[in-house]
């Protein structure tokens, strides 16, 4: 099940791109040979105006086979015989369109959903930013960075590491845009397995559990009502949240009473918190709260969606080519149908709505994914198609084409080498 889901998401996007090249192929009245849906032998095809449509057998793509595209053609309709920004328009439609793919799939998604808007949530007492931001603040900006959703926070400080270095906050508070400057310090962070959104408002009813925490550990489970914690009394989650809030946690044992299933006796037990981070830490935090926008908002965040994974992208490629993420990141078509298998397995008791509109999200990330790196230029992809018809279009003339084809050729075998390391990288990941 987990495979077929996978295959048909990387099909829907691999043909979409296709389709790309194949309509602006047209526009340009380039001849396309074939247009087909899927790969492998033919199961049906039909010709119209010259070019075969199929469908063949195994639903891993598609393809678009243009006359000309490789080889010398002597015929008007012939993908060489355009000119440069004809066939550029046609090369660069692939990616494109699979930018336009996640763009509509984002509307839909925040349409559904809402928007994480990153307000701050939490502010620790005595922290560096304690005084300085409250309780929803709309964070704008980190560093000059545009900030456009909560977990866009999180994305910021991973690609730019704390320090001790002040970080420049702008906000907005009240309608009115704020700047303050916040310097982080060392905190080791400790966790029971809750956090301030996993217990209800009305009592301190634990909602959702995180495993291999203390508290699932010590044997606590969805539905158990906290009811004291080091002999303050919490009637309900408000109360619980303002007692963790000025009482951080430490690697001292945490005394808590509680009702399991939220009733009979109080149960009283005692956990050592878990060390689960080291590191600079300004002592506020953002927790992911959509929120339903308008339908104007919801194109204006569409576009901030699609543009947030298009920058992440990048920005991974980056740090993957400087050395500063591991080679073991790297993702393929094995991770992609274990991560589709996580998708189905964690949200299949929510309904198929749930379900539906998570794998819409993952796909979000994956059309944007494939169609940055299809515009990399480098050589057998898109992009380093793009970079010979730039370079013919500032010499005026194009490069010989057995010289690209050798250059293709090298950039195919490079690109098989890193297909086989990606695959092992899958496998080692999802074994070990």
């Amino acid at each position: 099940m987990n495979v077929i889901v996978a295959i048909l998401i990387l099909g829907l996007i691999v043909i979409v791109h296709e389709l790309g090249h194949f309509l602006l192929a047209k526009k340009n009245g380039i001849t396309v040979t074939e247009f087909s849906v899927g790969m492998g032998p033919r199961l049906a095809s039909f010709v119209r105006n010259g070019t075969r449509y199929s469908l063949k057998l195994f639903p891993i793509g598609g393809s678009c086979m243009m006359l000309g595209e490789d080889e010398t053609v002597d015929d008007e309709g012939a993908f060489h015989k355009k000119g440069v920004w004809a066939r550029f328009s046609v090369i660069f439609a692939g990616a494109f369109f699979n930018f336009i793919l996640a763009f509509v799939l984002s509307l839909i998604l925040l349409g559904n959903v809402g928007v994480d808007k990153p307000y701050v949530t939490d502010v620790k007492a005595g922290s560096p930013a304690d005084g300085k931001l409250v309780e929803d603040d709309l964070i704008t900006k980190i560093n000059g960075s545009p900030i456009h959703f909560g977990r866009e926070i999180g994305y910021y400080y991973y690609f730019n590491s704390l320090s001790e270095e002040p970080i420049k906050i702008t906000y907005l508070r009240d309608g009115k845009m704020n700047t303050t400057l916040i310097t982080p310090v060392w905190k080791d962070t400790y966790l029971l397995g809750i956090d301030n959104y996993t217990v209800d408002g009305v009592s301190a009813k634990i909602t959702i559990l995180e495993e291999g925490y203390p508290l699932a550990e010590a044997g606590f489970a969805v539905g158990d009502v906290i009811v004291k914690i080091n002999g303050t009394e919490i009637v309900k989650g408000q109360d619980l949240k303002t007692y963790l809030k000025n009482n951080p946690l430490t690697g001292d044992a945490v005394n808590i009473s509680y009702l399991k299933g939220g009733t009979g006796d109080p149960i009283m037990i005692s956990v050592i918190p878990k060390l689960v981070n080291s590191g600079y830490n300004m002592g506020w935090s953002s927790n992911l709260s959509y929120q339903k926008v308008s339908a104007l908002q919801v194109v204006k965040y569409s576009f901030f969606e699609l543009k947030s994974n298009i920058v992440n992208t990048i920005k991974s490629v980056f740090y993957l080519v400087t050395g500063r993420v591991s080679a073991k990141e790297i993702s393929g078509p094995v991770g992609i149908v274990n991560v589709v298998g996580n998708i189905v397995t964690n949200s299949k008791d929510y309904g198929i709505r749930v379900m539906l509109l998570e794998l819409i999200n993952f796909s979000i990330l994956i059309s944007a994914n494939l169609g940055v790196m299809n515009l990399l230029p480098l050589p057998a992809l898109d992009g380093g198609r793009l970079v010979f018809l730039l370079i013919e279009a500032i010499r005026r003339k194009p490069v010989p084409k057995e010289k690209e084809a050798v250059v293709h050729m090298i950039g195919m075998a490079l690109l098989m080498l890193l297909m086989v390391f990606v695959l092992f990288n899958d496998i080692r990941n999802i074994m070990g």
